[in-house]
């Protein structure tokens, strides 16, 4: 007999394609999402009201008010208690459907960690919003032979699809070379309209219920689609003739990356992240009475928060830091080495 309650699913179990079986393989699935922003909020929201028993909420970010404009399980009280997306995300999964296990991670996709992060579930759902972290996504997912939902929106347009590692092409079949830094356009320069959000995060949570009910097209499609034009496109995927590195010759040179300092601009933040190479824990409370010497300082369980004009830090106790308010990469370093440490 069927351990769904009865009520909560009622419409989505009438549905031929999911049904009592189907609504019960939901419950038994465990998925990851990586990065929990405008599409993610979207994703884990649909998810978590389809009735996914366990979903992993992976985000390395602060909850800002521009946010509030596109990422829906946001407030202004989220912002002004500084919570991290992963954090607040999981409160209110909590009151929207208290049957779901939602682990929140607070934490940077890396090749240090991404294979830990990614263990142990049926599907892995992107929520990112840069190729670094879906080239790595994609070279777990192929090592482990674990299915992927792709999912990225600029503008009024976005697009997604799914990847089924042994069966159908991977993200770097797909693209096969990192585009360079600035020859895309991002949020942060083209804008970005809440509604096309919404419809390819929708768009990516209906491709992972038909891997989690078994239902995924045989090669699923690159569905394109603008909504401000209202054109909807679905194009086949095709191997080339070139062989992939990752699913062809089985090299994840973004898993292997050697580990550096890197240093990120944050699409649509005006900020730089900073993430140390390997274990750079920094004991908060030891960093805030320094910081209170030169500046106003605001401190949760989770990170600190320094104003020290003209900058705004968030320091997270992994070592990772968001400068606001340089203006180059040189400079968020600078600002980094001076308040933070070399």
């Amino acid at each position: 007999m069927s351990t769904v309650p009865p009520n909560r699913y009622a419409r989505q179990v009438l549905l031929p394609q999911i049904g009592p079986e189907g609504q019960e393989r939901l419950r038994a699935s465990r998925v990851a999402l990586v990065g929990c922003g405008a599409l993610g909020t979207v994703i884990a929201d649909g998810l978590a009201r389809a009735g996914v028993g366990y979903l992993r909420i992976i985000d390395r970010d602060v909850v800002e008010l521009h946010n509030l404009q596109r990422q829906v399980l946001f407030d202004e009280a989220d912002v002004a208690a500084a919570l991290p997306k992963a954090v607040a995300a999981a409160r209110k999964l909590a009151r929207i459907n208290s049957e779901v296990q939602v682990e929140l991670v607070v934490a940077d996709l890396a090749p240090r960690n991404a294979e830990r992060l990614l263990d142990g579930v049926d599907l892995v759902v992107d929520g990112t919003d840069n190729f670094e972290a879906r080239y790595l996504v994609n070279d777990v997912c192929v090592k482990h032979r674990r299915p992927w939902v792709y999912g990225a929106v600029v503008a009024t347009y976005g697009m997604t699809t799914t990847f089924l590692p042994g069966r159908t092409v991977c993200f770097r079949c797909m693209l096969a070379k990192k585009p360079a830094p600035g020859t895309t356009p991002t949020c942060d320069t083209v804008g970005v309209l809440g509604a096309a959000v919404n419809v390819v995060a929708s768009l990516e949570v209906v491709q992972a219920l038909k891997v989690l009910t078994g239902q995924a097209e045989p090669e699923p499609p690159l569905i394109f689609v603008d909504v401000w034009e209202g054109t909807w496109e679905r194009l086949s995927l095709q191997k080339g003739e070139r062989r992939c590195p990752a699913c062809d010759e089985g090299r994840f040179d973004f898993l292997t990356a050697r580990e550096v300092d890197r240093v990120a601009e944050l699409c649509g933040e005006n900020a730089f992240q900073i993430t140390p190479r390997g274990d750079g824990h920094i004991p908060l409370e030891r960093l805030a009475d320094r910081l209170e010497r030169v500046g106003e300082v605001f401190r949760n369980e989770y990170l600190l928060r320094a104003r020290v004009a003209p900058y705004e830090l968030t320091v997270f106790a992994d070592g990772r830091v968001l400068v606001k308010g340089a203006a180059d990469e040189a400079e968020a370093r600078g600002v980094y080495a001076k308040y933070v440490g070399a």
